[in-house]
């Protein structure tokens, strides 16, 4: 893990640790873009700024930059009362992929404070293993089915456990480690 990436999950941990995750917003893009300022302020200059140019990972280009305020805009109004909606929301973020760096962290906080508001539970990440993960997030803009029923038993209802919170960063961070092909 380079310093850097470090130095935002040490971040990660006191967005929680101060209760300020209390205060952003599930669901929103105002609420995510506070969770990546949480994460990567004072590290990135464009912490918590949407992306002006385009960006791809291998052969897939994300959202274009010249869209992206009108796709976040139409993103934020997609529903939330199902766990199906909140997945399918959450796939959809990642396709907009907003941010230059840091989205799948920062969208993985969303996606359980969805979870958490709406159907009062969250995802132990402990309990997803990176090699189902990364594939099935890959694929997901095609048929977010894969995802949603790998994410379904790893569904919990700790909602205000620290120790879920604390491995999930833990997990995340090891998601997004050097080599694995899928960057965030």
């Amino acid at each position: 893990m380079t310093k850097l990436d470090e130095q935002s999950r040490q971040k990660a941990y006191a967005l929680y640790q101060s209760d300020a995750i209390v205060r952003v917003e599930p669901g929103t893009v105002r609420g995510l873009q506070d969770i990546h300022e949480a994460l990567f302020g004072g590290l990135y200059g464009f912490a918590g700024k949407l992306r002006g140019q385009n960006i791809s990972k291998g052969n897939f280009r994300f959202a274009s930059a010249l869209y992206l305020p009108e796709i976040l805009t139409k993103i934020e109004q997609m529903p939330e009362g199902t766990y199906e909606d909140i997945i399918t929301k959450y796939v959809e973020m990642n396709v907009a992929h907003p941010f230059m760096e840091g989205n799948g962290r920062s969208g993985r906080i969303w996606l359980d404070l969805m979870l958490k508001k709406r159907l009062k539970k969250c995802v132990d990440w402990a309990r997803v293993g990176k090699r189902a993960y990364l594939p099935a997030m890959e694929r997901s803009p095609v048929n977010d089915m894969e995802i949603r029923e790998l994410l379904r038993p790893a569904l919990t209802e700790r909602i205000n456990d620290r120790e879920v919170y604390i491995k999930g960063i833990d997990r995340s961070y090891y998601y997004e480690e050097e080599g694995n092909g899928h960057g965030g």
